[in-house]
Order: structure tokens, then C-alpha cells, then sequence
């Protein structure tokens, strides 16, 4: 006849191995309580071309002013985009004792980088750059004046020094240019954007009779400065050509102070 602890004593030794069992799986199998993003995710890159509307603008409503500006930038890298723009300008600028006309064409080369950090799907820009950019051009004197300090004969207005046009040509210029900017999607693939230009004076090359006043892409020339500002708003559209996942960022790890001993 069995005693009454028999059959307790089986439970307790069936619960215990079942205890040890779990214990042993559970530290097999540990949870984990920051599981790492697996989702792979890819990015546009493409060619992005465009107009600037500025000049678009100003030729329309403006009477002494025509010109054309195409932009575009491919995208390298996550952040590097190789960039340019080519543009045809004409002004004409009537001074105190003179007017004259300039006409001609330029090429701006270089590198933008974003330096905006983007949420996943969105495809901004707050960029920096910079431009090396070249410009042939015409320079037409229409008419000029002598500056004359004895206004006896002619109160009201200087002498007239020549009525019929001289023109200038083989003109040439280049510079380097500082860019900031940004774009910005408002539809998919769609951008308007925007940047300013700081631009500095490599080269000049102008006539013995009449200096450079204007240069197309470089805008107004000043007396003893190298230095240009010039602006462009663009809408440009991006031609998608592949996709490429983005570089994650290192993750920096505390170690234990125990480890840092």
C-alpha cells in the first residue's frame, strides 16, 4: 500500500524538471528589447533638370532685359550632387553719360552638397556649393556723352561725343561662385528651389576703349571689385534612374565604465 507523500513527490519532481526545462530554453531564446530596423531603405538618384523662372520673369516685363538660364544637377552620392547651369543673357543700361548693350552666353560647372537631413520618402535639400563658370560676350556702346565742366553752351545737357553704336567684340571673363540654396518637392519629382551667388573674378578680358560693365552670369561689374551677387529661382524635374539604399549612421555605443578603466 502506497503512502500518501508517494504521488507529491512525483508532482514536485515533474514540476522541477519542467522548471529547469524552461529555464534552459528561455536562456537559449532571450528577447530582444531593441531589435534593429531591418527595412532596407532606398533612395532616387537621377538627373534633375530645369529653368530658372526669374529670368523668365524679367525678360517678359522687363524692356532692357532678355535672358535664359537651364540648371541642372546629378546626384553622386547620398549628399553630392555635380551641378551647372548654361544661360544666354542681353542688358541694355542707360548711364548718366552713356548707353550700352551686352549680349552674350555662359557656363557655370561645379558640386552642391545637402547639408538637410531628410525623413524617410522625402527628398529636400539645404545645399551649399560652389561653381567654376565661363562667359563670352559682346559689348555695343550706343552713345556717349562728354562730361564737360563749363555747361555755357550747353545748360541742360553735356556735349555730344557720338550717336552711333561701336561694338566690342571677343570679350571673355570667368570666376568662381559660392552657392546657397535649397529645393524643395511639391510634387513627386517636381522641385522649386532657389539660391543665392557670391561670385569672384578670375579673369577679364575687355577693350582698350570701354571697360566691362556687364557680364552675362556674372551680372554687374563694379569699379575695383572682383566681387558679383547674382540670385536664380528654379523649377526643375527629376528623371529617376535607379535606386540606392541610404548609408546609415554609425551608432555610437557607452561601454561600461568597468570597460573604460
Amino acid at each position: 500500500m502506497k503512502t500518501p507523500k508517494q504521488p507529491m513527490l512525483k508532482y514536485s519532481i515533474s514540476i522541477l524538471f519542467l522548471l529547469c526545462f524552461f529555464n534552459g530554453w528561455s536562456q537559449d531564446n532571450t528577447v530582444d528589447l531593441q531589435p534593429q530596423d531591418t527595412v532596407v531603405h532606398k533612395q532616387t538618384y537621377g538627373l534633375r533638370v530645369g529653368v530658372d523662372l526669374s529670368r523668365l520673369i524679367i525678360s517678359q516685363f522687363g524692356k532692357n532685359y532678355t535672358g535664359l538660364e537651364l540648371v541642372g544637377d546629378y546626384r553622386l552620392k547620398q549628399k553630392l550632387y555635380v551641378a551647372g547651369e548654361l544661360g544666354n543673357e542681353k542688358k541694355t543700361k542707360q548711364e548718366d553719360l552713356y548707353s550700352f548693350t551686352t549680349s552674350g552666353s555662359y557656363l557655370k560647372l561645379g558640386i552642391d552638397y545637402n547639408t538637410y537631413e531628410n525623413w524617410y520618402g522625402m527628398n529636400n535639400s539645404i545645399f551649399i556649393g560652389g561653381r567654376y563658370a565661363i562667359s563670352s560676350f559682346t559689348q555695343t556702346l550706343n552713345n556717349f556723352q562728354y562730361f564737360d565742366t563749363n555747361r555755357y553752351w550747353n545748360p541742360d545737357s553735356f556735349p555730344i561725343g557720338s550717336s552711333e553704336a561701336i561694338k566690342f567684340d571677343g570679350l571673355t571673363a570667368s570666376w568662381i561662385e559660392f552657392v546657397v540654396g535649397l529645393k524643395a518637392e511639391l510634387f513627386t519629382n517636381l522641385y522649386l528651389g532657389g539660391s543665392v551667388r557670391v561670385g569672384v573674378l578670375i579673369s577679364n578680358k575687355e577693350a582698350e576703349e570701354f571697360p566691362n560693365l556687364f557680364i552675362p552670369g556674372f551680372n554687374k561689374v563694379t569699379d575695383d571689385s572682383k566681387f558679383g551677387v547674382g540670385y536664380n529661382y528654379t523649377l526643375t524635374y527629376m528623371i529617376p534612374l535607379y535606386k540606392k539604399a541610404k548609408k546609415k549612421k554609425e551608432e555610437i555605443v557607452n561601454q561600461p565604465l568597468r570597460d573604460q578603466r
